[in-house]
This record gives structure tokens, sequence and C-alpha cells, in this order.
């Protein structure tokens, strides 16, 4: 195999990665998404799911809530151990269980304020995830700045959730748009150096395809609800 044949190859293996990540990224949209139609455009169902007779919120909808956090350190920190069926598995109940949380936004906000939102965050995230791409400034720096704000709006929130101050959450919600969509331009970047790196064999890719377009989900979700706050006109 020469030299051009040989590189032609690395490219197709490097292309047929970031095609899958965004395939499984895709997966999950299109999975929570229908999930949340279905069950935030039909109070009955959501009632009937996440209420308790007396009016409260159900043990149900905590448990659907928190879901998302434990299955995806499953996958994240036993992937290797995990077959791809079961990962699989697992992908697809996390975006079920992310979608019956999400159905929550259509009663807090209009049909029409989600789609436009939902469209503005598309945009904004395929800007930063060619930027990511494209870029030959190293982000290492610059992503683990981010992660570290990331961790001080959480605390943040936390402590917000006591005080309930008005200026606190618009700041927090604020710095949420510049972390994601710089956050998405990092991981973008990180998974280009996955995808060009020979050292990993087909099951191992695949399995970090997988781990990647959740990771590109997750942004993308977060980085809509905090654009949604903004943009969004309750009703």
């Amino acid at each position: 195999m020469n030299e051009y044949t040989n590189n032609s190859y690395e490219a197709s293996i490097a292309s047929n990665f970031i095609r899958s990540v965004y395939s499984y990224m895709f997966i999950a949209m299109a999975i929570s998404g229908v999930i949340a139609y279905a069950v935030g455009t039909n109070k009955a169902l959501f009632d009937q799911l996440f209420m308790t007779s007396d009016g409260s919120t159900s043990p149900v909808f905590y448990v659907m809530l928190f879901a998302p956090i434990v299955i995806s350190m499953v996958i994240q920190w036993g992937f290797q151990r995990l077959s791809m069926p079961i990962l699989l598995a697992l992908f697809v109940a996390y975006s079920a269980s992310m979608g019956s949380t999400l159905s929550i936004i259509f009663f807090a906000y209009s049909t029409q304020a989600i789609a436009f939102t939902f469209f503005v965050t598309a945009g904004a995230f395929a800007g930063m995830a060619v930027l990511g791409y494209t870029t030959k400034t190293d982000l290492t720096k610059f992503g683990s700045l981010l992660y570290m704000v990331l961790i001080g709006m959480i605390l943040g929130s936390i402590l917000n959730m006591f005080i309930g101050n008005g200026m606190l959450d618009w700041i927090i919600t604020i710095l949420g748009v510049f972390v994601f969509t710089g956050l998405i331009a990092y991981q973008m970047q990180q998974l280009k150096m996955v995808a060009q790196s020979p050292e990993f064999s087909s099951e191992t890719r695949n399995k970090l395809a997988l781990i990647g377009g959740m990771q590109l989900y997750i942004l993308f979700v977060n980085l809509f609800l905090t654009l949604l706050r903004l943009l969004g006109n309750r009703d």
C-alpha cells in the first residue's frame, strides 16, 4: 500500500468515525424529540406518568430525571467492558429518559418558541462544530477552563435554588451560552483527534463514536435549554 493509498484509507476511517458520531447524535435527538413531544403535548399522558392522584410529582419523574446521569456514567466508565449491543441499549434508554423529562418544556413554553430556539441552537451548534474541527489552535486549555466555569455555574445554580436571586440566574444563563458553545468547539476538536488516531481497534472506535455522539447530544440539549430561557416566551 503506497503512501497516497494509505493516507486515503486513514482519511476514510476518520470520515466514517465522524459520520458515526453524528449518526448517534441524531438518533438520540430523534428518540428524545419524539418522546418529549408525545408526552409534553398530552397532559393526560404526562399526568399519568409523572403525577400522583393528589396532584404531586410522582417518584417516577425523579427516577427519569436522574436516570440519564447514571446511564451516561455507566456508558463512559464501562464502555471497555460492555459489549456494543449493551451500549446501544443503554444509549436508547438514555435518549428515552432524556426525552421524557424534556417533555416538561412544552408546559412552560409555546411550541413556536421551542421550534425557533431549536433552529437557533442548530445553527450555533453547526458553526461551533465546524470551527472546532477546522481550527489549528489547540483548544485543550480553553476546554479545561470552560469545564471549570461549568462547575461554578452548577454550584451557583444550586445556591440560587435557595436564595432565588434573579440577577444571578440571568448571569448563569448568559455564561451558559458561552460555555456550551465553546465546549462544542472543544469537544469537536477532541473527536477529530480520536478520528485521526490509528491506535484504536474497529470495535473501540465504534464505542467511542457512540460516546462522542452522546457527548455532542448533551451539549446540544444544554445549549438549547439555555437559549430557550433567553429566547422563549413562557406560556
